[in-house]
């Protein structure tokens, strides 16, 4: 704080630079999220393969990632061994592949406000994974607050308009995957101290992807695609939606690493917002009162979780500056004894 109670530069930088992160970090979420409903949607420009469309982000990540760190040096690979990358990049990635060939496949047969909504349920997952693989504790009053967000999104479903089974099915799977990711992240390798740039991220985990989503590739589309011949892709519509899923990519990492993964559950919430309201103005789609009225309950329940979390964090801090303090006396104290005599008389430093 400088005079006046003002807030110093350095503070102010700071605040504007997070709020930039977030800012970025929204718009090509927005971005990515219309661009591939744009794409997979049977009633715009009809190219309903989710698989094929999540190898050519994969594709363009791998090939940008690898010439940052490999010809251009713009960050240094990590020390990685092939045991830790078989160990914990390998199921990260697999994790990370079906996350984003199941969301994909889900814009085929719902409407974005109503995936959004699906996925508030988010939280939820992750509070639930993390207690089974016991990175999490479990608290009754976390898994109340779980129960409401779970109450609101049903409700949001029973008021859906064009409800399809399959279609939340697949969003369903998609959240409990990328879950399942999140968690295991913090186990494989957040806990041995392995810190991945946004760079080094994609250059090790999409090529990882890449790889697990050429299996159900070469089964499930190839074969339609090899039949349909007769299309001629749009290099500018595919180049750019892969540009905007690269950078998102980015992004993602940035704002957590710049900023916390609270910060980035908070902008989520923003930006499911505003995706709803595109949605309904803009791309038409139905959104009734009791969607809304669900969805309100889910983002209340959201809300509650975010701001516990943040107070944990900043009881933790505190504690921990307590502690600090503590060790900071305790260290001045010692030194006044050592600079005692033994009947408690100062030391003659010329004795």
């Amino acid at each position: 704080m400088g005079k006046g109670g003002s807030l110093s530069e350095g503070v102010v930088r700071k605040i504007v630079l997070s709020y930039t992160y977030v800012a970025v970090w929204i718009f090509l979420s927005f971005t990515v999220i219309v661009y591939n409903k744009y794409i997979l949607d049977r009633k715009l420009y009809n190219w309903p393969f989710p698989i094929s469309l999540t190898l050519l982000h994969m594709s363009f990540c791998s090939a940008l990632a690898f010439l940052l760190v490999n010809v251009f040096r713009v960050v240094e690979p990590v020390a990685m061994s092939r045991e830790l990358y078989l160990s914990s990049v390998v199921p990260i990635g697999a994790l990370y592949a079906l996350s984003l060939w199941l969301s994909n496949s889900a814009y085929i047969y719902l409407s974005v406000s109503f995936i959004q909504m699906l996925k508030a349920l988010m939280p939820v997952a992750v509070y639930s994974i993390g207690v089974l693989l016991k990175r999490d504790p479990f608290k009754s009053q976390t898994m109340l607050n779980m129960v409401s967000i779970s109450l609101g999104v049903a409700v949001a479903a029973y008021g859906e308009a064009k409800f399809d089974a399959w279609g939340v099915a697949l969003q369903l799977g998609a959240v409990a995957f990328e879950a399942t990711r999140l968690v295991l992240i913090q186990i494989l390798l957040t806990s041995k101290g392995i810190q991945l740039n946004p760079i080094t991220s994609l250059y090790y985990v999409a090529p990882c992807c890449l790889v697990f989503l050429l299996v159900p590739w070469v089964f499930v589309e190839y074969p339609v695609l090899a039949e349909a011949s007769s299309f001629s892709p749009d290099l500018v519509v595919f180049g750019t939606n892969s540009l905007c899923a690269f950078a998102l990519n980015l992004a993602v990492f940035l704002l957590v690493g710049k900023t916390s993964a609270l910060t980035m559950n908070v902008a989520g919430v923003v930006k499911d917002w505003l995706l709803i309201a595109f949605s309904w103005s803009v791309i038409k789609d139905t959104v009734t009162p009791v969607n809304l009225f669900g969805y309100g309950l889910a983002f209340l329940g959201v809300a509650y979780y975010n701001h516990s979390k943040l107070q944990a964090l900043k009881a933790k801090e505190a504690q921990k500056k307590a502690a600090q303090a503590g060790e900071g006396e305790a260290r001045k104290l010692l030194e006044q004894r050592e600079g005692e005599g033994p009947m408690g008389e100062k030391r003659d430093p010329q004795a």
